[in-house]
C-alpha cells in the first residue's frame, strides 16, 4: 500500500499530506527529492510536524493559516490530493484555475461533534488555485474513489 492509499484509508492519521504542483516549485526544491512525483507537481506524506514545516518552506505560508482561509470556499479537491475544481471559475473563465498546491490532514471520528465526525475520520483538504483563491473539500475516509 503506498503512503497516500494508507493516509487516504485511515491507516495514518497523525501525518499530512502535500502536493504542489511543477508551475509553484522550484527544479531544484528538496520537496523533488522526499516526494512522489505526480503529473502534474510533487506529493509527499510525512508526519505533521514535518508537513508544516515542509509547507511553509515550499509555499511561505503558514499550513494552518492557509488552512483557516481556505475553510472560507468550498470546492472540490480530487481524492488524489493533487487537483481540484476551483470554485471560483465560473465567475472568471478567462483566469487560470490550476491547484498550486494542496495541504491535507485528516482528523479521528467524533460522535460528540457530530455531522461529518460522527461518520467516521474525515480528511481535510485545502487548496490553492492560480487564480489566488484558496478553497477545502471534507469527506469522511472510505467513501471516494474518484
Amino acid at each position: 500500500m503506498s503512503d497516500l492509499d494508507a493516509f487516504l484509508s485511515g491507516d495514518r492519521p497523525d501525518d499530512v499530506v502535500l502536493f504542489i504542483s511543477d508551475s509553484y516549485l522550484d527544479d531544484d526544491s528538496r520537496l523533488r527529492e522526499v516526494g512522489r512525483e505526480t503529473d502534474g507537481g510533487v506529493r509527499v506524506v510525512v508526519d505533521g510536524e514535518t508537513g508544516r514545516s515542509a509547507f511553509k518552506a515550499g509555499t511561505g505560508m503558514d499550513a494552518m493559516a492557509f488552512a483557516k482561509e481556505a475553510m472560507a470556499n468550498e470546492g472540490e479537491i480530487a481524492h488524489t490530493l493533487d487537483g481540484g475544481a476551483c470554485p471560483f471559475a465560473d465567475e472568471d473563465p478567462e483566469a487560470d484555475h490550476e491547484v498550486r498546491f494542496v495541504f491535507a490532514f485528516a482528523e479521528a471520528q467524533n460522535e460528540e461533534v457530530g455531522g461529518l465526525y460522527a461518520e467516521g475520520d474525515v480528511v481535510h483538504a485545502y487548496a490553492h488555485c492560480a487564480c489566488g483563491e484558496s478553497y477545502s473539500h471534507k469527506w469522511v475516509v472510505g467513501t471516494r474513489s474518484d
